[in-house]
């Protein structure tokens, strides 16, 4: 690897000014990112209905987006080192923002797919190389906190991009929601740009393919990290499917629930994050192989719970699915960060790869099956998901620890 120059600045301390800057910057980063990708997913059934098309076409807006980031997480890293982690990040989120604003008033539907597309290309710029800006620029025992912020951001920007989406198509349509949701991208963009310090201990770099396809190669030799992808792929696909298509269920008969009421349940992701802290402290105090099973169990529960008829049930099903999809997510997340050892970056970036990969590959089949079998056809497609990923878990709990395993864990973004 070729060195150009060598960091010399001290790192950013926790609790002085720069500190609050940059956690403050990281906190819009998160926001901007997942409000953008997935605002669209409670518009599905509005795109259906305009351009008559089935669930699973729809849901193209959303497969199109998360696709291409998933591809283009693994090489945004490359990127960032040769021109750097921030400004990679503005470049990535003021263009996903101006991709958003085009997509609201671009005629026909290729159009939004491509501008969906490109989207996805840009975002990628952002979670693939946070962790690597913040741990650069941030002094060690302060980067749990910056990143802290980073994750709750992601967390409250996928719950209110698909809110504030809702509201507004109800109110005014759908494009004018994609409007305000591009607008707040652009103004989030900007705050960035203005709080993210500049980058002091940078130090572009040009990596070998050899040494990286060698340093890949021993992550999937690895006897856990194959499995903990396909987890990966697995949940990601259930939690999406469920979520792409409960819109379509609650718009039609015997509920017809308004689209602000659908953007409404979007709010069960503050469940999401109250469980992802409690089972990724559950998981440290007793260990991951003991408890991963059980918020699998409890994803296929609340799957179950959701095929029944009554309101109140649909919604709790989906409630327990948040609970669970968001518990094995924390858990598998931080297992792979712990198990890779001198590869973390690597490895984060291939569970994020395998991550929105089931959001793409695996929420447009779900679609397939409410065209040709209705709820009952999502419900059996994400059972079969979730037993999968339960039968995973227990070869999980086979598998046994490295002998020497860092001991600070690494945790993804909440989608």
């Amino acid at each position: 690897m070729a060195v150009t120059r060598t960091p010399i600045a001290t790192p950013i301390a926790i609790g002085t000014p720069a500190y609050r800057r940059l956690t403050l910057a990281m906190l819009f980063a998160g926001f901007s990112t997942f409000s953008l990708l997935y605002s669209v997913q409670p518009l599905l059934p509005l795109f259906a209905a305009q351009y008559r098309l089935t669930a699973e076409a729809a849901s193209l807006a959303v497969s199109l987006a998360t696709g291409p980031l998933a591809i283009g997480i693994l090489f945004a890293g490359f990127v960032s080192d040769r021109v750097g982690r921030r400004p990679l990040m503005v470049a990535a989120m003021f263009a996903a923002g101006a991709l958003t604003l085009a997509a609201a008033v671009v005629p026909g539907w290729s159009g939004l797919l491509v501008l969906r597309f490109l989207t996805g290309v840009a975002l990628a710029g952002v979670p693939a190389v946070a962790m690597a800006y913040v741990a650069e620029e941030v002094d060690a025992g302060a980067v749990g906190a910056a990143m802290g912020l980073y994750i709750a951001g992601s967390a409250l920007g996928g719950m209110a991009g698909r809110l504030v989406v809702s509201v507004v198509a109800d109110l005014e349509g759908w494009r004018w929601a994609l409007a305000a949701v591009g607008i707040a991208g652009l103004a989030m963009a900007e705050a960035f740009r203005r709080l993210a310090p500049p980058s002091r201990n940078f130090t572009p770099s040009v990596g070998r393919p050899g040494a990286l396809l060698r340093s890949a190669g021993s992550l999937f030799t690895d006897r856990a990290m194959p499995l903990l992808y396909l987890e990966a792929f697995l949940l990601m696909g259930v939690f999406v499917t469920i979520y792409n298509y409960a819109g379509f269920r609650l718009m039609s008969p015997p509920y017809a629930l308004s689209q602000a009421a659908v953007g409404g349940v979007f709010l069960l992701y503050v469940l999401g994050s109250v469980s992802s802290a409690k089972f990724g402290t559950l998981a440290g105090r007793l260990g991951r192989r003991k408890v991963f099973w059980v918020p699998v169990v409890l994803l296929i529960g609340g799957v179950a719970l959701t095929a029944m008829t009554p309101l109140v049930l649909v919604i709790a099903g989906i409630a327990v699915v948040t609970i669970g999809f968001f518990g094995a997510h924390s858990i598998a997340s931080a297992w792979v960060g712990r198990r890779a050892q001198g590869s973390r970056g690597q490895a984060a970036a291939f569970y994020l790869f395998f991550y929105y990969m089931g959001s793409s590959v695996l929420g447009s089949a779900g679609g397939f099956a409410w065209t040709h079998a209705g709820w009952p056809g999502v419900t059996a497609f994400c059972l079969l998901l979730g037993v999968a990923a339960l039968v995973i878990g227990l070869v999980l709990r086979t598998v046994p620890p490295l002998v020497m395993e860092p001991s600070v864990p690494q945790r993804m973004p909440d989608p």
